[in-house]
């Protein structure tokens, strides 16, 4: 804790205060370094705010992760006309983003509202491949990642921090993406 030996100056803030304050001279000021990152992470990691849809619309977070992906499907569906280098460079960044903010949050366990993992998993599942194809890399990741069942997938769960929030959908949406290539090759 620590002490102003002055009056903080214009503020509310009272004389005695925590870690997260820090006193310049006479005046006390908020420590917002931390808090700056919260909200683009936070916009980020509930995937530009899908992810709270469901708890908005029935009060639970429940089924978020589908919601989440059938927004990053959207993505999929646009960046399509331009090849499985723009999608795989889509993967590669939404991948990074998603260590990076879901880790803002991580003290939270996963949270249901968190869903940029799975818009991750969505990219990796449909990278290359064509419509039909591409929803069956999705119904694929889903079951999965829902399931935790698939090789693989649980133990990059218990990764530490933004790491395990993202790697089991990293994971499922390799299965998702052999599922979809095996479509592919037997479709033709």
């Amino acid at each position: 804790m620590l002490r102003c030996r002055c009056r903080p100056l214009g503020s509310a803030v009272p004389a005695r205060h925590t870690a997260g304050w820090a006193v310049t001279a006479c005046y006390v000021r908020r420590d917002t370094s931390a808090l700056r990152c919260a909200p683009v992470a936070r916009i980020l990691a509930s995937w530009f705010g899908s992810g709270l849809l469901l708890r908005r619309i029935r009060g639970s977070d429940s089924g978020s992760g589908t919601v989440g992906s059938v927004a990053a499907f959207v993505l999929v569906v646009l960046l399509a006309p331009y090849g499985w280098r723009v999608q795989l460079f889509a993967a590669l960044i939404v991948t990074g983003l998603s260590v990076w903010s879901s880790h803002q949050f991580a003290s939270e366990g996963d949270p249901g509202w968190i869903v940029i993992d799975e818009a991750a998993g969505t990219l990796i599942a449909t990278i290359g491949v064509g419509f039909v194809p591409a929803l069956v890399g999705l119904i694929i990741f889903r079951v999965a990642d829902i399931t935790k069942r698939f090789p693989l997938v649980s133990q990059a769960e218990r990764l530490p921090g933004g790491l395990g929030i993202t790697g089991d959908d990293v994971v499922a949406g390799m299965w998702g993406l052999a599922g979809a290539w095996l479509s592919t090759i037997i479709v033709g």
